[in-house]
């Protein structure tokens, strides 16, 4: 199904009228990380209300971002934009307690705890699937485009993802692997009748964002 063309333009607008070219992000600006989720999920052929999501997944900020460029309280302009069904995911993607939930979230009646309202629930597996899905393409864009985010969270991030394999389509999967598998290091990297290295690499830190 193709994602409509009307529901674009007009989150791309809101995105403008919310500051989100101008707002700082890792790797750029939230508006251009938010173009660039979307534009993963749709290589890994999500379903447009998935996509619409992952285009305004930071609108009520998240649990690794805090800023929010829309306040809870005007989720129905949200609605009227991108529709209710994407809506929904956002506000499950930017309500999710991490600490709470990640660790269960591939278990089927695991708790599902809301940040915002404090309280529990159990999602559906199409919830858990579209949460890990979005958590999946959000992170890899980071991680694609920040070195040193890369190098400080890849593999905790490939650790996770490793976790919620069941319930990633198998395109986002391979771009766990792809993203996030370190490269070989070593003297078998190294190209033949290289000199040694001589000397401890130096390496990189990154902001942990979310």
């Amino acid at each position: 199904m193709p994602l409509p063309a009307d529901r674009v333009r007009a989150a791309r607008h809101l995105l403008e009228e919310l500051g989100a070219a101008s707002t700082e992000h890792p790797g750029g600006t939230l508006g251009a990380h938010l173009h660039r989720v979307q534009q993963r999920l749709d290589r890994w052929e999500a379903r447009p209300a998935l996509q619409l999501a992952g285009l305004c997944h930071a609108f009520y900020g998240t649990d690794g971002f805090a800023t929010a460029p829309m306040p809870l309280g005007h989720r129905a302009t949200l609605v009227e934009v991108i529709g209710v069904e994407a809506e929904a995911i956002v506000y499950l993607y930017a309500s999710c307690d991490r600490e709470a939930s990640y660790p269960t979230l591939a278990e089927p009646g695991a708790a599902f705890r809301d940040r915002f309202t404090g309280s529990t629930f159990t999602p559906t597996l199409q919830q858990r699937s579209d949460f890990a899905e979005l958590t999946a393409a959000n992170e890899l864009d980071v991680a694609h485009v920040d070195a040193g985010f890369r190098a400080s969270y890849g593999a905790s991030l490939l650790a996770l993802f490793t976790r919620l394999r069941p319930l990633l389509s198998p395109s986002a999967w391979q771009d766990c692997v792809t993203v996030l598998t370190p490269p070989p290091t070593g003297p078998a990297s190294r190209p033949r009748n290289a000199p040694p290295t001589t000397g401890p690499r130096t390496g990189v830190d990154g902001v942990r964002e979310g």
